[in-house]
């Protein structure tokens, strides 16, 4: 397979950050591509653990736009 060279230095910042968009949506389209480890598996399950156990948080939609209505009049 061929390789494009792409030399980074001769890019813009804004260039750079859409080749960095474009190599992580790549990978995103692989999930075995960067496995989790198994410390990294234990922190997300007590972090969703955690969510499980705080219950619901903030308000919902149909309250939300009541308030944004209230307010603007």
């Amino acid at each position: 397979m061929g390789r494009a060279a792409v030399d980074i230095s001769t890019l813009s910042r804004d260039e750079q950050l859409a080749l960095l968009d474009q190599l992580w949506q790549s990978l995103g389209r692989d999930p075995g591509v960067l496995p989790l480890t198994e410390a990294h598996r234990q922190e997300l399950d007590r972090r969703l653990d955690d969510l499980e156990e705080e219950g619901p948080v903030g308000i919902g939609w149909d309250d939300l736009v009541e308030q944004i209505r209230t307010r603007s009049r």
